[in-house]
Formats: C-alpha cells, structure tokens, sequence
C-alpha cells in the first residue's frame, strides 16, 4: 500500500522545478517501473493475504494497476496544473502491469507448490 501512495505522489507532485533528463521517453521507463511495482505488490497481497489463486490474484492486481493508472491519468489531466494526462503513459502503464504478470505467473508457480 505505500507503493501506490509513493505512485500516487510522484504522478501528482510539480516536478518543473526539478532538472529534466534528456533521454528521449524517460518518463515512459518511469511508469513501466511503477506499475510493474504496483502490479507486483498487489499480487502478492491478493495471493498470500487474501488467498487467492494465482490466476484470480494476478487479474486483480493487473485489473486495479491498470484503472488506477487511467485514472492518475484523468485526474493529471484535470485537477493540476503542472501536469497533463497522456494516452503513451497509459501505455507504459499497462505494459509494466503486464510485464509483472508475465514474471508473477513464472515465479508463483515455485511459490504455490511450497506454500499448499
């Protein structure tokens, strides 16, 4: 959970203060990283904590890495004014939820039969 508020925070947070990087799209590795992340944690929320499948758990956690980050998106987009909603965010976004199901359903085929 203080994952998706750091997320939260740095996706809200006036950054044109800040020196910018040259390398074309960086922002876009930033979000990859972030929703790999969230992707992840949440995973193993649902799985170990809630007691979910694999499968159940890692369709939720996708599910709600990729609504929260449409709706960082709309809210960028709407209620700041330093910072603007953007569709290749959203983009990144979803490959890096994608990325961390892709690496959560390798990695929990270990972890389920060790844990049942």
């Amino acid at each position: 959970m203080c994952w998706t508020a750091l997320v939260t925070y740095f996706c809200l947070v006036n950054f044109n203060d800040l020196p910018t990087v040259s390398a074309k799209n960086f922002d876009k590795i930033g979000h990859l990283t972030f929703h790999f992340g969230l992707t992840a944690l949440w995973f193993l929320y649902f799985r170990f904590q809630k007691r979910n499948e694999n499968r159940k758990a890692l369709l939720i956690s996708f599910g709600f890495s990729f609504v929260y980050g449409v709706l960082l998106e709309i809210v960028q987009a709407n209620f700041t004014d330093t910072r603007s909603g953007d569709i290749a965010d959203v983009a990144a976004n979803t490959v890096g939820g994608l990325i961390a199901v892709l690496a959560c359903s390798v990695l929990a085929k270990p972890m389920k039969t060790q844990t049942e």
